[in-house]
């Protein structure tokens, strides 16, 4: 796979357009996740991809194989997203602090009523949730720890993709788990267990009363609450955050990209 995507990319590095997009598809989920956890908002990730994918497409004639094409990829997002204007989410400046305050205040009994159809916005505040805690770090901390545990991104990478020392990686790395570690294992139901107040289940009614999640048009089946149930069961702090956002790019950055390539408005190539 990676040797296809290296001929891919000498290819659109040829000025082939079909190419171009072939490495757009291949790179866009990547891209999408890392930006969707950096920024803390579906919109803003949407916001973020599509402007990296943009960043990576007239940049390409840069790429010189001083790394693997997909670290390059990472190193541009990363730049893009360091440089780019905070979100609203991160305008907020939550603090581990702060954060903590809000789930407890936030907490609600499950009606024993309440159906099938919590597990569902149960997930939906998971998501939420964990994007939050993401943003309670730092940047510098917040993409070490993407890089480190979602991507499994060496050291050494992730001290190039970041412009520093591998011993600075680390140490941000390090403490960036710490924090996290610490942060669920007081609070999170899923990571501590019954020990811990917060449940994704006592946020629904909250968050649906904020407009944070909207109810579902369908329950999800048996069988998916079971399955769900079982791998919460296994859950532990970088698990937690590897587990949410791993959809695909939305299809309108991969339609707006390829309009983009075929458009001719930008030198690919420069």
């Amino acid at each position: 796979m990676t040797d296809d995507l290296d001929a891919t990319v000498r290819l659109a590095q040829t000025g082939d357009a079909a190419a171009l997009e072939r490495v757009v598809e291949a790179i866009q989920d990547d891209v999408h996740r890392l930006c969707l956890r950096m920024t803390g908002s579906r919109d803003d990730a949407f916001d973020a991809t599509q402007e990296t994918l943009i960043r990576v497409i007239t940049r390409l004639s840069s790429f010189r194989g001083e790394a693997a094409f997909r670290t390059w990829v990472h190193r541009v997002a990363v730049n893009h997203l360091v440089d780019r204007k905070r979100s609203a989410v991160e305008r907020h400046e939550l603090t581990f602090d702060l954060f903590a305050a809000d789930l407890h205040a936030g907490l609600q009994p499950v009606a024993p009523n309440a159906g099938p159809e919590i597990e569902i916005l149960a997930r939906d505040v998971k998501h939420g949730c964990t994007l939050a805690v993401l943003t309670c770090l730092d940047r510098d901390l917040r993409v070490a720890y993407v890089l480190g545990e979602v991507f499994d991104v060496s050291a050494r990478d992730g001290a190039w993709i970041c412009g520093t020392t591998e011993t600075a990686f680390r140490k941000r790395l390090s403490r960036a788990r710490t924090a996290i570690r610490h942060f669920v294992g007081e609070h999170c139901g899923l990571v501590a267990g019954p020990r811990a107040a917060c449940h994704c289940r006592k946020r629904v009614a909250v968050a649906v009363e904020l407009g944070r999640v909207a109810r579902a048009v369908e329950p999800p089946p048996d069988e998916v609450l079971a399955a769900t149930e079982e791998i919460e069961a296994l859950y532990d702090a970088a698990a937690l955050v590897r587990s949410v956002g791993d959809e695909r790019a939305p299809e309108d950055v991969a339609t707006r990209i390829r309009s983009v390539i075929r458009s001719g408005r930008y030198d690919l190539l420069r």
